[in-house]
């Protein structure tokens, strides 16, 4: 019998096979969903196990486990050091629960249930143009408080990463009080009042975020200069701060309901004040690149789930003319987003 022809690196694959694998990336990500709740990675994390053992730990069927182990390792999530006994792969590391850049929470977050709800109905988006509202998916968590957790604690992990790059690309110092809108509990606030000591917060968000808000702005010791404060942005926002922060917030909406909300940060904000977007920025031209891939990702994602999409400089800047505002300059981090700045024009 002849030996299977192995390819080694992804570039080898034929056509056909790299269309085969894009067809069941699938596969992979909810596998890595899987191992996300079942806790696989921080039973990893002191040095590799068989898979029984970890199957007793888990509370799973071993058989199964070690089937869902393999195709992992094959993906370079797990390694199987020797027959059976599986550790952490450099990628794996990142299923960890608290370990900075963590990728947990957005894993049940990104390849849960509710995601695989919102993508099967991509067909009848693409064909109709019809889209879920944003307010519609926001009252889902509301209504069901654990799906709200795992968005929150999803969102808390990607902005503590970008929280890092905002604060060494943008220079906070001219500003005496930032609100932080739609900025969930506070990771991207709390690190800006912790690298400038002088500067106060109001983090302002819909009710059900304040007890995540308050545990974060006790954790960062920023209690005397941030205060949390409750509403909904379509009707107003605090008023007479020198900047207002958004973060991935305006990608959830559509133009018309962006720009609502950036009309009400208009008519609250001080004279010289400043509108500051934090956000993926979608090239004018979109190469066949990871990076690309990623962004024209969120902007579909963004689509199916609540109406919203990504957005080019050129779209970022007809957007703020619409509510307003000009557009000062984009700042680049050393992440996956950029600070869109607008000043007010009238």
């Amino acid at each position: 019998m002849a030996a299977p022809v192995e390819f080694s690196n992804p570039g080898d694959l034929p056509p056909q096979w790299v269309l085969f694998q894009l067809v069941t990336g699938h596969y992979v990500s909810r596998a890595i969903y899987v191992a996300a709740r079942l806790g696989i990675a921080d039973r990893l994390k002191d040095g590799p196990l068989h898979y029984t053992e970890l199957a007793r730990g888990c509370g799973a069927d071993a058989p199964s486990l070690y089937r869902l182990m393999l195709l992992l390792t094959s993906a370079g999530v797990f390694d199987e050091k020797e027959a059976g006994r599986f550790g952490l792969s450099p990628v794996g590391e990142y299923l960890q629960t608290g370990l900075p850049g963590s990728r947990r929470a957005q894993a049940l977050l990104l390849a849960g249930p509710a995601q695989q709800r919102a993508w099967s109905g991509l067909l009848d988006v693409v064909r109709t143009g019809q889209t879920p509202s944003g307010s519609s998916a926001f009252q889902f968590f509301t209504k069901f408080p654990e799906e709200g957790a795992i968005f929150n604690e999803g969102m808390a992990a990607g902005s503590a990463e970008t929280a890092s790059a905002v604060v060494a690309a943008y220079d906070f110092t001219p500003f005496g009080t930032v609100v932080d809108v739609g900025g969930g509990y506070g990771v991207l606030l709390t690190a800006i009042l912790a690298a400038k000591p002088a500067l106060r917060g109001i983090l302002f968000d819909l009710p059900h975020a304040a007890e995540g808000a308050e545990q974060q702005i006790h954790a960062a010791g920023v209690r005397g200069r941030c205060e949390f404060v409750p509403g909904d942005f379509f009707e107003q926002v605090p008023a007479g701060a020198d900047a207002y922060i958004l973060k991935s917030v305006i990608h959830d909406w559509d133009d018309a309901r962006s720009v609502a909300i950036l009309r009400n940060i208009h008519r609250a904000m001080a004279p010289q004040g400043k509108l500051l977007l934090v956000e993926m920025m979608l090239p004018a031209h979109v190469g066949q690149t990871a990076m690309s891939q990623i962004i024209a990702g969120s902007d579909v994602n963004m689509m199916v789930n609540v109406g919203g999409r990504e957005r080019t400089a050129a779209e970022f800047g007809a957007l703020l003319d619409a509510a307003g505002f000009r557009l000062s300059r984009i700042i680049p981090t050393q992440g996956l987003w950029s600070v869109v700045e607008g000043a007010p024009s009238t």
